[in-house]
């Protein structure tokens, strides 16, 4: 699943890939259609998070080779996942190709939350070449997020965790 705003009313919609490829999502809220990015370069594509789940995970995340991914870990019920979700999208539309970020629910993806042993949230998981390389727990400034991906993007998986 991508995350893809509407250009119309600007709220936030869920789209399956297969709606992404044949061009046919509209917005949950207003109904207009959304302009998926269908045929787009894949520096589009990161300029939002992608949602997460158990079933995408290995390819969305461990499968990435050259680029860290940050994966925000969150719920919906949680006050300080809602606060910095806004930082998350900033960055993710930063990010001109240097990394992915992806999405976490961890209601919802029982699998990778315990893999991970995510006990409090927000946690954000930086990972490269599909392996883990620095983990932030809490609420965090967009600066300390940004100066650990900047690290993350120079660093050969040397960041303890």
């Amino acid at each position: 699943m991508h995350v893809v705003g509407c250009s119309n009313c600007g709220a936030k919609n869920r789209v399956e890939e297969s709606r992404l490829a044949s061009s046919d999502a509209k917005c949950g809220r207003c109904g207009e259609k959304l302009n998926t990015g269908a045929g787009s370069t894949s520096s589009t594509q990161d300029s939002q998070p992608v949602v997460i789940s158990d079933q995408t995970f290995e390819r969305e995340v461990l499968q990435v080779s050259g680029q860290p991914v940050l994966l925000d870990c969150w719920a919906p019920w949680c006050g300080p996942c809602r606060r910095i979700a806004p930082i998350i999208d900033q960055l993710a539309a930063e990010s001109q190709g240097r990394y992915r970020v992806g999405k976490l629910n961890v209601d919802e993806n029982p699998m990778i939350t315990s893999q991970f042993q995510i006990a409090s949230i927000p946690t954000m998981l930086i990972f490269k070449d599909g392996k883990l390389i620095d983990r932030l727990i809490g609420l965090q400034s967009k600066q300390v997020i940004a100066e650990r991906l900047r690290v993350a993007t120079r660093s050969a998986g040397a960041t303890s965790v």
